[in-house]
C-alpha cells in the first residue's frame, strides 16, 4: 500500500515515520516533506503543493489513503478536491476546516452550541475595537480571524498593548487578509492542555494527552511561538476532567457540525485552560494535529497507524482501540536563530545522533542542499526522549539535544517543568 502525507513539519515527519513502520507499506510519500523525510529510505519527497495537482499524483501513483498535516490545504479545500476524484483522504472538508480557519466561526458555533470557552466579540471596525478594550480592561486576548501561522494571537497585558496588537491587524494590516477581522475575548487563568482525536463524521477516537510549551523561553516567558516543546501524557489531564471534556467539549462539537450540515472528518484538536477548580474551557480549535503535540504522541503509539487510518477513512474507528507505550514521551524543539520574528536559514546542522529505543529526532525547518542538511524555518527539529517518568524522558533528550549543532540553536531548557512540578 501506498500512502501520502501532506505537508514538511516535524507533525508530518513523526506522521509519516509511523505509518512507514507497518509491514503493509510499500511507500510514504511526503509532500513536499524536509530534510529528514529526505534521508529515510522509507520515505520520499514530492515536491508538490498543489492541491489539484497532488490529487493528480495520489491518482497517477495509486494513492491507497492521503494524511493532511497542516491547516492550509485543509482551508483550501484538498479534501474535497481529493473526495471529488474518488480518492480516500483523512482532513475536515473546507467547510469544516473552518473551525480553525476562522476565529469567528468557532467562536460562534461555540456560542450556537454551548460548548464552554471564553467570552468574546468580532471586530472589523478600530474605534470599536478600542472602545471595547476600553470597556473590558486588561489582560485580554486579542486574535486574527483567519490564519495568522501561529502569529495571530496576542495576550495583552494592559490596554496600550491591545490596542497595538488592534492596529497592527486592522490599520497596519501587517497579518493580511487573516488580520482583516479580529476577535476580542476574555483573558482565562489556568493550565492549557491539548486534547487530540480522531473523528470519522461520527465516531471519535481520543488520542494520548499532551502539553505545550507555547512561549520561548524558560519559565514560560518571550513571545508566543507554534510550540517550543510538548510532552505525553498530560498529568493535568485526570481521567475524570478526560471525561468531563469528551462530554462538554468534543462529543458536542462533532454532534454541533452533523446537526449544522457539515460533519467533521479528521484531527480534532481542542486547546483548553483549566482553571484552578479543574474547569475546562476551550482556547480554541485546530483542524490538525498538534505541532509538537504529535511528536511525543506518535512516538508512544504501538498500534499500526496505517488500519486506525483506514477505520477513520471508512466511518468504523468505533472498531478501534489504540495500545499506547507506558513510557513518558518529551519533546524538545531546537528553534533558528532570530525565531520567532525573523528565522534565520541555511544555516549547516550537525551531531543528530541516530534513533534508539529511547530517543528520536524529527525533523521540520530543514533541507538538503548540496548533500549538507541546514535550516529552512523556524522549528528545525524536534528531539524526543522516552523514559518511565517525565525526568528520565526529558534526560534522554536533552542529553540528544547537546550533541545537535547549528549556528544560533535556541530552544528551552525546561520541557515537562509542570508535571515536574505536580504532586505526586
Amino acid at each position: 500500500m501506498k500512502i501520502l502525507v501532506v505537508g514538511s513539519g516535524g507533525r508530518e515527519h513523526a506522521l509519516a515515520w509511523k505509518l512507514a513502520q507497518s509491514e503493509r507499506i510499500q511507500m510514504v510519500y511526503v509532500a513536499p516533506g524536509n530534510g529528514g523525510t529526505a534521508a529515510d529510505s522509507r520515505l520520499k519527497n514530492v515536491p508538490i503543493t498543489d492541491p489539484a495537482w497532488l490529487a493528480q499524483f495520489a491518482i497517477k501513483e495509486n494513492i491507497g489513503l492521503t494524511v493532511v498535516g497542516p491547516e492550509v490545504p485543509l482551508a483550501a479545500g484538498i479534501v474535497n478536491i481529493f473526495r471529488d476524484q474518488g480518492l480516500k483522504i483523512f482532513g475536515p472538508t473546507k467547510e469544516a476546516a473552518q473551525l480553525e480557519s476562522s476565529k469567528d466561526f468557532a467562536k460562534a458555533f461555540m456560542k450556537r452550541h454551548r460548548i464552554p470557552t471564553a467570552d468574546y466579540q468580532t471586530f472589523s471596525d478600530v474605534q470599536a475595537a478600542h472602545r471595547y478594550i476600553n470597556l473590558k480592561g486588561a489582560p485580554i486576548v486579542i486574535k486574527a480571524d483567519g490564519l495568522a501561522a501561529g502569529k495571530g494571537v496576542v495576550v495583552a497585558l494592559t490596554i496600550d498593548e491591545a490596542r497595538s496588537a488592534v492596529d497592527m491587524m486592522l490599520s497596519d494590516n501587517k497579518l493580511g487578509d487573516a488580520g482583516a477581522r479580529v476577535v476580542i475575548e476574555e483573558f482565562l487563568n489556568g493550565e492549557e492542555a491539548s486534547f487530540i482525536v480522531m473523528v470519522d463524521g461520527k465516531n471519535v477516537l481520543p488520542l494520548a494527552t499532551s502539553q505545550d510549551h507555547k512561549r520561548l523561553k524558560d519559565n514560560d516567558e518571550g513571545p508566543n511561538t507554534g510550540g517550543m516543546g510538548a510532552y505525553s501524557p498530560a498529568p493535568i489531564v485526570t481521567p475524570s476532567l478526560h471525561a468531563r471534556v469528551m462530554r462538554e467539549i468534543i462529543n458536542p462539537t462533532v454532534l454541533g457540525m452533523m446537526k449544522d450540515g457539515i460533519p467533521f472528518t479528521g484531527f480534532l484538536y481542542a486547546g483548553l485552560m483549566i482553571d484552578a477548580r479543574g474547569n475546562p474551557r476551550t482556547l480554541e480549535f485546530n483542524c490538525r494535529m498538534g505541532d509538537p503535540e504529535t511528536q511525543p504522541i506518535m512516538a508512544r503509539l504501538k498500534t499500526d497507524l496505517v488500519g486506525v487510518m483506514e477505520h477513520a477513512v471508512n466511518g468504523t474507528l468505533d472498531a478501534v482501540e489504540l495500545e499506547w507505550d507506558r513510557r513518558t514521551a518529551l519533546g524538545v524543539v531546537l528553534a533558528a536563530g532570530g525565531y520567532p520574528d525573523a528565522p534565520r536559514k541555511g544555516d549547516a546542522i550537525s551531531g543528530i545522533p541516530d534513533e534508539t529505543p529511547d530517543c528520536v529526532t524529527f525533523h521540520a525547518g530543514t533541507e538538503l542542499k548540496d548533500g549538507q542538511l541546514v535550516t529552512s524555518g523556524g522549528r528545525v527539529m524536534c528531539v524526543v526522549g522516552l523514559g518511565d517518568s517525565v525526568r528520565i524522558a526529558q534526560k534522554h533528550a536533552y542529553d540528544t539535544v547537546d550533541k545537535i549543532r547549528f549556528d544560533g540553536m535556541q530552544y528551552r531548557r525546561d520541557i515537562g517543568w509542570r508535571a515536574l512540578k505536580r504532586p505526586g
